[in-house]
């Protein structure tokens, strides 16, 4: 996946510039600005206290399932707490999937932003970029900042 995105990085970075004498590229370090930005440190955080309220209900229904008595008991029970941990599972991976895209969303906007205020061609991730280019991650985290997103 990596050398996926370096290759894929490294053509358009060619073929931008085999387009364009003066091709201007900007490049991000997306890491840094999700840990920058405070929509993204709060829904990672949302995330999370979802994911911890999963591992607490397993927690909760072992409990449970060690003071039932019989065996046809212990199946009833596990079935049911099956049919409900994989609903709850849904609902947790659903959320994450849902965060994640309005990140991306945001972050992808305000990069936008940036690049044409930058009059760039392209903005890659940092990891394709071996010299050259410029890096608008800061000039993205302030405009993240600034409330518009």
């Amino acid at each position: 996946m990596k050398k996926s995105l370096m290759l894929t990085g490294l053509l358009t970075i060619f073929a931008l510039f085999s387009m364009k004498a003066e091709a201007a590229v900007g490049f991000i370090d997306y890491q840094k600005v999700q840990e920058n930005y405070s929509f993204a440190i709060q829904a990672v955080k949302e995330v999370d206290a979802k994911g911890l309220e999963l591992q607490q209900y397993m927690v909760d229904k072992e409990k449970q399932y060690k003071n039932l008595d019989t065996p046809l008991k212990k199946k009833n029970f596990e079935e049911m707490t099956t049919r409900e941990f994989k609903a709850k599972e849904e609902a947790y991976l659903k959320l994450k999937m849902q965060k994640e895209e309005q990140i991306y969303k945001k972050i992808q906007a305000a990069t936008k932003d940036v690049m044409v205020a930058q009059k760039l061609d392209a903005v890659v991730d940092y990891r394709v970029i071996f010299v050259g280019g410029l890096d608008i991650t800061d000039l993205v985290i302030q405009k993240l900042k600034s409330g518009s997103y």
